[in-house]
């Protein structure tokens, strides 16, 4: 590395610092403790060893992204992964060094690295749920180096971005956001914020590495374009969202929270506007690329002033107390919130808690849907005005699902979670295979005839996998929709989704996708490897339905609750008793939840028919064409049968 770029990524690094110094200064996390200080080393060392952990998480999350979406194999490709290997490097050994000042600060003494304090730091790490978070980030971190060390393929690149993402979850429940009255708005708001932050930094960082090392400028630039303005509008309103949480009011803006927070904002801001300006205004015109990386470097000095601005944050008293506090109810204790008002049919339409990220992911994914339905129009291709429908009213009901009234409830009354659970997997997916997604996707975007891989070819490489081809069997995933049934109800995985915010996510995901495979085996409309006779399309959806009926049959006639720990522990003083609500909730899995199957039965008797009477007109046209060769042949082989008799 040349001396410029040393001096630069130092400078880089400094203005970072000093967004984190001030932070910590004015929001007082920097002061001596009056009680348990942990000492000078440690209240600085904290968060700087934090703030490095960002960045280099930011480097690798981003760098993945313009690798996996806008970079073809060759020089700036190799550049960028070694950029990422040097940061997931970087990342993994802060990790170990904010584990560590973590301990310490909660340990409240010098270290002594005697048996007693080796003996604080396994409990620390093995019995407490900060320790074994922080090793799980730890572990998650080192896989992802490995994994950018040992292999340069594309599937793997992904697997190492999905396992980097996947480490925000973590981070977000280590933060102050977990254990409050808002926990899950909180986490999600969190979660996407990470994210996208990360992306959008990381990836500038990349973009300038990869237009150094000779990538197309107009073109890396034009695709970390659409990453960043995704980024840009995630991370605007999900720090609406944790701001709102935490501040409260708008008189708590002049707290050192607030100050913090507001600066945050005009960077961002300042950002937003910069990148417009330069993108749609000065990129076009620039054909030296000095200009450009100078812009760029800018630019990430002012994002890594805003993440040690959030690294200092986030050791920043909230003005307003999120925790609960006083004499709490079962429900608080279990929940953080108190049980709502009675369960009843306006109640389930007027309650709602919003689930950012499939909020956002419904409201985001409509856009695109209709921004590539709208371009198919325009340039003549056709496209149905019932496939957009279907798309639309499915977000519309994952909405619902995920933020409504059944979602609401669904934590106190098991019907309500089973309602939850028979949208999800069999009312949201038919609407999504209707809306024919892949289709779209393959016909509206552009193919990338750079060896480069975007949304198209992500799409269509998922769909013809052997993964796919496997899970996608008709009679693999009609056993995984109905089994998932028995094994997530009847195992600690009901526990893990219902008391825990990444379990609840994972839930929903499990639900949408096996809900996806089965219903696209039967009546999809995109393409797939496998095109299963209609008579067996039948015989399975007539298994699952009766599946469905044992197992709300065995939920009528149980005698014990599922989860009585929750379930029975809410303190509910309206409504059925738990067990009987349980019942009914059977009585859903049962009932209601074979109204869906029934839809599914009619659009599979309409495909054969729709399938049938294109055969025959294929059948009329080969006879119009051949004077109906195949008749004849057939006659005149009863003919010689007919003579040989």
């Amino acid at each position: 590395m040349s001396r410029q770029r040393i001096l630069a990524v130092v400078a880089l690094v400094i203005v970072g610092l000093l967004g984190l110094g001030f932070a910590l200064e004015l929001g007082g996390a920097a002061h001596e403790a009056l009680l348990d200080d942990p000492g000078v080393v440690v209240r600085w060392g904290t968060p700087v060893a934090k703030f490095f952990v960002s960045t280099s998480m930011a480097l690798v999350i981003g760098g993945l992204a313009l690798r996996l979406f806008a970079l073809p194999a060759g020089a700036a490709t190799d550049r960028v992964t070694a950029l990422m290997i040097g940061a997931a490097f970087t990342w993994s050994l802060s990790m170990v060094v904010y584990g560590f000042f973590t301990f310490l600060s909660v340990y409240g003494a010098a270290p002594t690295f005697d048996a007693g304090f080796d003996s604080s730091f396994q409990y620390f790490l093995t019995e407490t749920n900060l320790g074994r978070l922080l090793m799980v980030i730890t572990a998650m971190t080192a896989i992802v180096t490995v994994l950018l060390v040992v292999t340069r393929s594309w599937f793997w690149a992904a697997i190492a971005f999905l396992l980097a993402v996947a480490t925000a979850g973590p981070f977000a429940e280590l933060s102050h956001s977990g254990g409050n009255a808002n926990h899950g708005i909180a986490v999600s708001a969190l979660v996407l914020h990470i994210v996208f932050v990360s992306m959008w930094t990381g990836g500038l960082v990349a973009t300038v590495v990869a237009i150094a090392a000779g990538a197309n400028r107009a073109t890396v630039l034009s695709r970390y374009s659409s990453i960043a303005l995704l980024s840009i509008a995630i991370v605007a309103i999900t720090g609406v969202a944790s701001a709102v949480i935490r501040i409260g009011s708008w008189d708590k803006l002049v707290s050192a929270y607030g100050i913090i927070v507001l600066l945050k904002v005009v960077v961002t801001v300042l950002l937003a506007l910069l990148g417009v300006r330069w993108r749609r205004s000065v990129l076009p015109a620039l054909d030296a690329t000095r200009g450009v990386v100078a812009f760029a470097l800018f630019e990430t000095a002012l994002l890594l002033f805003v993440i040690g601005l959030a690294t200092g944050l986030a050791r920043t008293a909230t003005p307003v107390s999120t925790e609960l506090t006083g004499e709490l109810t079962a429900a608080e204790i279990l929940t953080g919130r108190p049980v709502p008002d009675p369960w009843t049919w306006i109640t389930a339409f007027t309650e709602w808690r919003i689930d950012l990220i499939w909020g956002l992911f419904a409201v985001f994914t409509t856009v695109f849907y209709l921004w590539g339905a709208i371009r198919l129009r325009r340039r003549g291709d056709s496209w149905p005005l019932s496939r957009s429908i279907h798309w639309v009213w499915a977000m519309a009901v994952l909405v619902y699902a995920t933020s409504g009234g059944v979602a609401v409830y669904g934590e106190y009354l098991f019907s309500a979670h089973m309602i939850e659970h028979m949208l999800l997997t069999m009312l949201v997916p038919v609407g999504i295979v209707l809306s024919a997604p892949v289709t779209l996707v393959a016909r509206a975007i552009e193919v990338r005839k750079d060896g480069s891989r975007g949304m198209r070819e992500w799409f269509l490489g998922i769909v013809h996998s052997k993964w796919i081809g496997l899970v996608g069997h008709p009679l693999i995933s009609t056993v995984v929709f109905a089994l998932s049934l028995m094994v997530f109800y009847y195992s600690p995985l009901l526990a893990w989704a219902t008391t825990t915010h990444l379990g609840h996510q994972w839930m929903v995901l499990h639900f949408l996708t096996a809900g996806y495979l089965f219903v696209q085996a039967l009546v999809g409309v995109d393409p797939s490897p496998h095109r299963t006779g209609y008579p067996i399309r039948m015989i399975l959806l007539m298994a699952t339905m009766g599946f469905h009926a044992f197992f709300g049959l065995s939920l009528m006639t149980a005698t014990g609750l599922l989860l009585p720990e929750w379930f029975g522990a809410m303190g509910r003083t309206w409504g059925d008793s738990p067990l009987i609500d349980q019942q009914i909730g059977g009585g859903i899995a049962w009932g209601i939840g074979e109204l869906p199957t029934l839809i599914l039965s009619g659009l599979v008797i309409l495909s054969w028919i729709r399938s049938d009477e294109r055969d025959a007109k294929r059948l009329d046209r080969q006879a119009g064409r051949d004077g109906d060769a195949e008749l004849v042949a057939y006659n005149a082989m009863l003919g010689k049968i007919a003579k040989r008799d």
